[in-house]
């Protein structure tokens, strides 16, 4: 009997031991905490920086005016055979919508995220926080030429 009680004991102290007073380790959370910029709270998605070009082979673009209809109707085929997997034009998604996008994005930096999304979230510090927000989801590449892509800029432009 005193041998059972001792065991019994010395078992209730063992696991007191053990699940008792360690601290818990960060554990990583896999997209399930919305991450904002380090300098204030602003969502990487809600930012604007309309300095940085990107990283790419677009270094300037010049937009005219007046938006070219035909090249914002290809652009808008683009887009809804290419990019509709991960983006509404309207709302957020897999990826951020681009409606609105070039009040916050110079059109340089668009086109290189369209041309270049590989090494942009490499060496980009804005699209290296759009991919924590999104859930780690990178943004494919679709290899689309650069008329294509200016097409598709176009198109944005008519997203209000």
């Amino acid at each position: 009997m005193k041998t059972i009680l001792k065991l019994s004991v010395l078992l209730f102290a063992f696991l007191l031991i053990s699940c008792g007073g360690k601290e818990e380790k960060n554990k990583p959370s896999y997209g399930k905490k919305k991450v904002t910029s380090v300098a204030d709270n602003t969502l990487a998605s809600e930012k604007i920086d309309l300095t940085n070009k990107g990283v790419g082979p677009i270094k300037a673009i010049t937009l005219e005016a007046a938006i070219n209809q035909e090249m914002a109707a290809q652009g808008a085929k683009v887009f809804n055979n290419m990019c509709t997997a991960c983006h509404r034009a309207d709302r957020k998604f897999i990826g951020p919508s681009p409606q609105g996008i070039l009040k916050k994005r110079t059109p340089e930096w668009v086109m290189n995220m369209i041309l270049n999304p590989d090494e942009m979230v490499q060496k980009d510090p804005l699209a290296k926080q759009l991919l924590i927000e999104f859930n780690g989801s990178p943004m494919a590449n679709q290899n689309l030429s650069e008329e294509d892509a200016r097409a598709v800029l176009e198109y944005f432009r008519t997203l209000k």
